[in-house]
Formats: structure tokens, sequence, C-alpha cells
């Protein structure tokens, strides 16, 4: 299997020291609703971490007091992580406070933002740091995996003047204790809550595995089975924080046989933020700029029909982008004479060079050459033209743009062969375009599904997890699909 070899156990030290050096992919990404969405999460994480293990750690932090007197039981591993928790409660609160100013249009700096971010990065890695010294101190040598695990009860608020079930604390013993197997268990576990829709409880099993046993086999996976489960989830904070724990994966295991999925998975969780050509193009630039890095690093991989597909559309809606802004440029110069020549001619150039499959290109090929019509370059006009004749014989600018070489003279070429039938890009209907424009909807061939898990389960299907945890952690190059799929096979009948 890939992570059995001489080197893994300097693979898992590599992983941690990455794990406690919190992922900084994700901050200043989004706007600032969506970067405290971000925050929000990784804080309630933590926080739910820290009270798991302080749950373990209780009884342990009473007998200190009655040995050692309450002066040095504040110096206890319990009272550190409830100085971690308290820090974590307080971060929380003023994440909560920045958003609803947001949230009421209220003015705030942005700057709180930034260093809220940076303050969350440095807890982060105290925290892991916290949770990891204390595994040992959490461990019991005798294991209780496979037996009923005992669900304690949580004391109710003095508040609540009412009788009934005040919840229970169902994973704080199977994430506050160490015992051996138990990072099957919770794989296992968190596999099951992301296959019921319980994202933030499944991530925040996998995250136990990352902090607290940094020998086992499933450590690797549950780091990707954990960026998947924000991808499922699917909202753009959750997006962000996908890419940010795919590539984090991916720079240590560059080689592994799904470092090509997960890269195109990088692209989609870009991809999936793409909004019309007329906003903001920086979701698609860098969603080009991942899927061009897969066909450049992985050339004989079996996605590469999906990646070629993938950027031909990604780049379409770039190409559109600039033709939006040229076309601004052009009618002011063209129609109403008030210039703006060069402008239109750049942004067209850019599209003829950047995206020479661009789907309109028949439109940009008459429009640059009317620019240099106008600048009497006829030379450059009659070039651009006859492009436009020879290769896209069936345009609509076909017969323009032959009676304008017509006029100046210059040769009509004769069809490219290969391009007869070529057809104009089909037209929208009304109501596609006002659905498109309604719900700010770029059409893209995306995958909904992660890496490991699919979006919407299905029990008859065993898919790449499972096979994970049949294999004790990790999966053989021959385990996985010579297709973009994350199911292996169908379950056998019952």
């Amino acid at each position: 299997m890939f992570f059995r070899n001489d080197n893994k156990a300097i693979v898992w030290v590599l992983l941690l020291i990455l794990s406690f050096a919190a992922p900084i992919y994700a901050q200043n990404e989004g706007t600032p609703g969506q970067r405290l969405e971000v925050l929000r999460q990784k804080l309630e994480t933590m926080r739910r971490s820290l009270g798991s293990t302080i749950s373990v750690l209780k009884d342990d932090a009473k007998e200190d007091k009655t040995k050692t007197g309450d002066k040095s039981a504040l110096d206890s591993p319990s009272s550190r992580l409830k100085s971690l928790e308290k820090e974590t409660s307080n971060l929380q609160s003023e994440v909560n406070s920045l958003r609803g100013k947001i949230d009421r249009s209220e003015k705030y700096e942005s700057a709180d933002i930034n260093q809220i971010e940076t303050t969350v990065s440095d807890l982060q890695k105290r925290v892991d740091n916290a949770l990891f010294e204390t595994s040992k101190m959490r461990a019991n040598p005798v294991s209780n995996v496979g037996q009923p695990r005992e669900i304690k009860k949580k004391k109710c608020s003095k508040f609540i003047f009412f009788k009934g079930d005040c919840g229970t604390d169902e994973y704080d013993e199977l994430i506050g204790s160490v015992v051996p197997g138990r990072d099957k268990e919770l794989f296992i576990v968190a596999t099951r809550e992301i296959r019921k829709g319980n994202h933030e409880v499944g991530r925040l099993l996998f995250q136990t595995i990352i902090t607290t046993y940094p020998d086992s086999q499933y450590l690797p996976m549950a780091k990707l089975a954990n960026a998947d489960s924000f991808y499922l989830e699917g909202s753009t904070s959750n997006l962000i924080q996908a890419a940010a724990g795919y590539q984090d994966w991916l720079t240590f295991f560059p080689t592994h046989p799904l470092a090509d999925r997960v890269l195109l998975k990088i692209a989609e969780s870009e991809m999936r933020q793409i909004g019309l050509p007329d906003r903001d193009a920086t979701r698609a630039k860098k969603a080009e700029q991942r899927l061009k890095a897969l066909l450049q690093q992985y050339p004989n991989s079996l996605l590469k029909g999906e990646a070629v597909q993938r950027l031909s559309q990604v780049q379409d809606n770039l190409g559109l982008h600039n033709l939006y802004v040229a076309n601004y440029y052009y009618k002011l110069s063209v129609d109403q004479k008030k210039g703006g020549l060069k402008g239109a001619q750049s942004r067209l150039r850019e599209i003829l060079d950047k995206y020479p499959n661009f789907t309109y290109k028949d439109d940009v090929l008459y429009k640059l050459a009317v620019t240099y019509q106008i600048e009497e370059e006829t030379d450059q006009a009659a070039r651009y033209f006859q492009d436009l004749v020879r290769d896209y014989p069936n345009s609509d600018y076909v017969e323009k743009a032959k009676e304008q070489l017509q006029l100046m003279g210059a040769t009509i070429p004769p069809p490219n062969p290969e391009r007869l039938k070529a057809l104009p890009p089909e037209k929208k209907s009304f109501f596609a375009n006002f659905k498109n424009q309604f719900f700010g909807i770029y059409p893209l061939t995306i995958d909904k599904n992660g890496v490991l898990m699919t979006d919407n389960f299905d029990k008859t299907k065993f898919e790449l997890i499972d096979q994970i945890i049949e294999n004790q952690g990790d999966l053989t190059a021959s385990q996985i699909p010579k297709s973009l799929t994350t199911v292996i096979s169908s379950r056998p009948q019952q």
C-alpha cells in the first residue's frame, strides 16, 4: 500500500507539523461574511475537541487539586485546556460580533477580520499542540473498541425549569480517550456521520485522528476525507476550506495515485464559486490555473479528458468576461465615435492569445477586424476577416466579412474542410438566460462528489472510503477506478 513503507514515520511527522501550523490557504479568501464563517467553523471544531478532552481529564484535575492544592493545579493539563477553551469561546464571541455588524450593515474595520484570522491561526497551533501533548495522558492500554460506549448525560443548566433530556455527550469519550484501535473506530464513525449529513461532527472525528494518533495508518486519508466533507457540504465558506484542505494534502502526496483527482477537486472547488462572466473573474482564473497544472503535472492521467473539458468551459467564462469589457469599448468607439478603440483591441487580442478555442471566437475576429478598418490598417483587418471566413464558415458574421474583403480587394479564402460542420454556439432560450441571470449561474461541468465519498450516499454502492476501511487505512493503485468516480462497485445483495 502507498503509505506502508520505510518512510511512513517521517510522513506522519510532517503531516502533524502541517496540521499544527494552521493552513493559511483559506485566509483572506472570500467576502468578509464568508471569511468569518470559516473562522466560526474552525473555532467550533476547536471548542468541541477541547471540551471532549477536558471531560476525560476531569477526574485527573480533581485528583491534582486534592494532592497538590489549587495553586499548582492551575498548571495542570486540564487547566491549560480549559484556558484554551475559554480563549476559543472569547474569539467565537468576537467573530459573532463582527458577523452581526456585517449582517446589520454597520461600520466595521476590515483590519479587525485580518487580525482575528491571525489570532485564530495562532490559537489553532496551540490547541493542536495541547491535544497532541495530552494524548499520552488520555491513553488507556486496554482497548474497548467494539464495546458499547458509555454516553453521559449533560448537566442541565440551572436556568432550565422543565424536566426532560438535556442532551448527551455522545462523542466525548470517543474523542477524549486514547485507546488502541480507536483511530479506526473514529474513521468509521466519522464516515457514517458525514454520510448522514452531520459534516461538522464528522470533521471533528477526522481531526481527532490527526491530532491524537500520529502513527495511525488512517491519518493521511483522514486529512483527505476531512477536505471531502467541506466539499460535500458545499457552501462558499466550505468550498474555500475544501480547496485549502486538498492543497494541504497534495503538498505532501503529489505522487499518490489519487493526486490527480485531488488536484481536479481543487479546481472544482473554485469552479463551484464561479459566477456569471460579467462578475469578478478571480475564481475562474484560479480554476484555470489548477486545471492547467493538472494537465502539465499529470499528462498521462485518466482524468485528462475531464480536465480538458472543464478547462474549455472555464476559459469560455474568462473569454466572455474580456468580451463584455471589449464590447463596452467597441460600442463606445465604433457606434458612438467617442474613442476607446485601443481598449477594445487589447481585450479582443487577449482573448485570441489566451483562449484560442473560445466558443465565440468568430465574434472576436469580426470586431477586431472592424477596429483595424477604422484605423485604416487594412492588412490587419483583412487577415482577421479571412480567418473568420476560413475557420467559421457557418458564422452569422461570414457574409459581412466577405463583403468587407471584397470592398478592400482582398482574397476571400475557401472554408477549411475540417470546419464545414462547425456550427455556431446554440442560443439559450429566454427562460434559460433569465434563470442564469437570476441565480447567477454559469453552466459548468462539475462532479459534486468528493474524492473518497459521494454526495448522495447509496447503501448499495461500495466507495473508495469503504475500501480504505477494509484495507486498514490506505488504497492500492489497482483499487482506484479507471474513470472519474468514487464508487468502486455495487455491494452484493444480502
